[in-house]
């Protein structure tokens, strides 16, 4: 499992013109999976997105969690952060796990983040999405089980 997490001070998701998740203050997280991945890859990333100190305390140093500031997540599920490029010009995704494996553990990932009382805006998994990102910072970091 892999994921980049950006600090965003407002972001949103589109399908077909129509916004269908948006967040004010927190994180855009793009998921990817891979073959092998389960609960315990999503319980470790998810532990870590929540209580990671990335964001500003009241003397501008990043000492706050997202949990700290009640910020919300955007996820999109991203099976590119899995493309291989080392050959040739055009990525392989062999490394990406097949859409009928990844939507429900995305499913199981998002569902994981609520039980941890965030509120969770998502894209539509599989859709053409467009994406808007106000990066806070900016603050982009990949995290992998």
């Amino acid at each position: 499992m892999k994921v980049v997490i950006q600090r965003s001070k407002e972001s949103s998701v589109s399908v077909d013109n129509k916004v269908i998740g948006k967040i004010d203050h927190g994180l855009v997280v793009l998921v990817g999976f891979t073959n092998g991945d389960s609960i315990n890859e999503i319980k470790y990333i998810v532990n870590k997105i929540i209580n990671l100190r990335i964001f500003d305390d009241e003397n501008g140093v990043m000492n706050k969690s997202l949990l700290d500031v009640n910020g919300s997540i955007l996820s999109i599920s991203q099976f590119t952060l899995y493309a291989d490029t080392l050959k040739g010009r055009r990525p392989s995704y062999i490394n990406a796990l097949n859409p009928a494996d990844a939507e429900p553990l995305y499913d199981l990932f998002n569902k994981t983040l609520r039980e941890n009382n965030v509120l969770v805006e998502t894209g539509s998994f599989g859709a053409e999405m467009i994406v808007n990102i106000i990066n806070d910072g900016p603050v982009t970091i990949v995290i992998e089980s």
